[in-house]
Formats: structure tokens, C-alpha cells, sequence
């Protein structure tokens, strides 16, 4: 069985020496073979070691193989990342992290593909129980939402209303997913749509459910776009873009917009310019990913185009990814022997101490709106 709770989650009764973690972690309320629900039950000591040696990669590597549970994941996360311990356990090497982010374009060409590859094409079965029934893959709106399939619709809805979509336009979608907003849009404002995927299964899925509506997808990086649009979407793709390729971004949606064209940025961002991607989450779930900071986004659209609104509804996160925990645990014993216990935890651990990372403010989700801002362009915010 997968579920956490069927593995023990009694604490060890050997005693134990004091570790520098029990001092780090007591900084976050938090204790090792504690029994509150965001203690951590230790099975393997030698794990703590690993876990300061390596820090984020350790703690999520020990995790993936049992060394430790925690019942309660979200709200380990929460108090851990609420809690600043960076002075603590700073090492040499989140600065070659830094620096190879400047140095090499983990996002080029030729690396596009592979977030699509290894994350995105999972399987379209495996995505339809975890996700809303458009499959919408990023953050709902939950301002007046009590279910993931309202917080959803509610999110497709505010872009369309953002971007002040009427008939007879054409909107493109950079990083389609799987089309939901392409397909709401189509069906709800008369638009003609274009997407753009990195993903087979995602591209299948499209052309496969969409037929019947005025809707195109391309397999496509995203700087090979040339067409003119009256507006352009970009959902939950930027995260994939890397701040070497920020600039290059906004000059395709500059070239690919209409004079009076707008831009809707949906994308979670961390607080710092300079810091480096999570190296678990780099190298378990997104690859090559990394977010962006406000002035760097700001930095890409400078001289090109004009920000009309900037919206900040990170918390919303928090209960997107709970809600898809929900579902991964209710249906995973449909593909536990597809996947294994170790992808099991692997997600757990995904979906769960990202939910922590918004709920502490750790990390954003903003929706920006940009502006052509050549001689005639007009906003039209709504």
C-alpha cells in the first residue's frame, strides 16, 4: 500500500546522541521522533548527516528512501522555511549554484524538450486524477471557490476577463498545458486559439479533445513564434524560462503582439533576485527550472513593455496543492504498480513541501499584466 500511514510512525525508543538538527530544527518548533504531527520519526541516524552535508538535496533524497516520516509534510515545510535558518547552513556550494545559473543557459534550445520529457509526459491517465477536468496544471482562484474544479474555472475566467477577450480575436498560449485555457476561452469568448507545448502528451491530449473548437497546437519552443496575436497568455511556463532567456521572452511576445495587445504572466516567483533553484526540485521534478524574481521579470520587460496590474495570490497555492495531494493519495493505488514507492514518496514530498513553501510566503504566485507600449497602444484592463 502506499499511503504514509500504513508505514510506522512510532518514534525509535534506542536513545541518541544530540545532532545539529535537533538545535536547527528546535528553531522551528520542530523535533526529531517529536510526537506532533510535523515531527519527524527518524528511522536511520546516519540520514542527519546527509541531510546537513547536503541540505535540500539530502533532506529530500533520505526522505524518497524512508530514512524519515513525517506525518504532517505540509506543516513540517511551513515551519522550516518560516523560520530563516539560511545563516545556519549556508555552504560554498549555493554559491557555485549561483554562479552556474549566470554562467551556463540551463534553459537553451536544446534543453526545452526535457521538462516536457521527463515531468509533463508522465502519462495524461496519471495527470486526469491528480488535476481539476481540464486538467488545469497551476494555481486556482479560490477568492470565492470551495471546490479545486470552482478555484480552477475561477482562475480560466479572471485571465480571459484580465485580458478583456472578445470575438473574433486570437489568443496564444505559451506553455498550453492541456489547453484548458484555450479551449475556456474558445468555448466562453468566441476567441480563435493558438498553444504552444514542450509536451507530446500534452500536444496529443489537445488535437485529441479539442477538435471541434477553433483551437491550434504546436510543438514548439517558444522562441521560434512569429504570428501576431490581439492577446497572449503565458500560465505557469515562465517558472521553465530561466533568467538568461527573461529578456528573449518578453522580445517574442513583444514581436508576436498586435499595438494594443496584452500580456498575461501567471507565474510563481521567489523573493530574492539572487538565489538558486531548489536542487531536489531540480533534480526530481522540474528540470532546469528556475523562478524569477520581480525586478528580474521587470528587468526583461523594460523598454519593451508597460506593467498595468500586478496581482499577488500566492496563498491560493497552498490549497491548489493540497487539493492535489488529496487526489494523488485517493487515487494512487491505480498506479502504485506502475510507478512504485519510491515515485510515491517522491510526490508526496513535492506536493506537499511546496504547499509548506506557499503557506510561509516563501515563494509567489503573481499574474502580471504588460502592455505594447509602441505609439497607439492602448491598455485595456478590466
Amino acid at each position: 500500500m502506499g499511503s504514509e500511514q500504513q508505514q510506522s510512525m512510532a518514534a525509535p525508543t534506542t536513545p541518541r546522541d544530540q545532532h545539529l538538527l535537533d538545535e536547527l530544527f528546535a528553531e522551528a518548533d520542530i523535533r526529531i521522533n517529536g510526537d506532533r504531527p510535523w515531527d519527524m520519526r527518524l528511522h536511520r541516524r546516519s540520514a542527519l548527516d546527509e541531510i546537513v552535508t547536503r541540505q535540500s538535496l539530502g533532506l529530500g533524497e533520505t526522505y524518497m528512501r524512508g530514512d524519515w516520516d513525517v506525518p504532517a509534510l505540509d506543516q513540517f515545510f511551513y515551519r522550516l522555511l518560516r523560520t530563516d535558518l539560511t545563516p545556519h547552513i549556508r555552504t560554498w556550494r549555493n554559491g557555485l549554484r549561483i554562479l552556474r545559473s549566470y554562467l551556463v543557459n540551463r534553459q537553451s534550445r536544446r534543453r526545452a524538450f526535457e521538462v516536457g520529457e521527463r515531468h509533463y509526459d508522465l502519462g495524461n491517465d496519471f495527470y486526469s486524477t491528480l488535476l481539476d477536468s481540464r486538467l488545469t496544471y497551476s494555481c486556482g482562484y479560490w477568492k470565492d471557490a470551495d471546490t479545486l474544479e470552482e478555484a480552477q474555472t475561477a482562475k480560466l475566467d479572471l485571465i480571459c476577463r484580465k485580458l478583456g477577450l472578445k470575438p473574433g480575436m486570437r489568443l496564444l498560449d505559451i506553455g498550453c498545458g492541456w489547453g484548458s485555457l484555450v479551449s475556456y476561452a474558445a468555448e466562453h469568448y468566441g476567441v480563435e486559439c493558438v498553444g504552444v507545448t514542450v509536451s507530446r502528451e500534452q500536444c496529443a491530449y489537445i488535437e485529441q479533445h479539442f477538435g471541434h473548437l477553433p483551437v491550434t497546437v504546436h510543438l514548439r519552443d517558444y522562441r521560434q513564434l512569429d504570428q501576431h496575436f490581439d492577446r497572449i497568455a503565458s500560465v505557469g511556463m515562465f517558472e521553465h524560462v530561466g533568467h538568461r532567456n527573461h529578456r528573449t521572452f518578453m522580445q517574442v511576445a513583444k514581436r508576436c503582439l498586435k499595438p494594443d495587445g496584452l500580456l498575461l504572466l501567471h507565474t510563481i516567483g521567489k523573493n530574492q533576485r539572487h538565489s538558486s533553484t531548489d536542487p531536489w526540485i531540480d533534480k526530481y521534478i522540474f528540470p532546469n527550472g528556475e523562478l524569477p524574481s520581480a525586478g528580474q521579470i521587470g528587468d526583461a520587460a523594460d523598454r519593451l513593455l508597460v506593467c498595468e496590474d500586478l496581482h499577488n495570490f500566492g496563498s491560493d497555492y497552498d490549497k491548489t496543492l493540497m487539493a492535489w495531494h488529496e487526489n494523488f493519495e485517493k487515487h494512487w493505488e491505480r498506479f502504485a504498480g506502475q510507478y512504485g514507492q519510491r515515485f510515491y514518496r517522491m510526490w508526496r514530498y513535492y506536493l506537499l513541501s511546496c504547499a509548506g513553501a506557499f503557506r510561509a510566503r516563501h515563494i509567489q504566485l503573481w499574474q502580471w499584466l504588460l502592455s505594447d507600449r509602441r505609439p497607439g497602444g492602448v491598455a485595456r484592463v478590466s
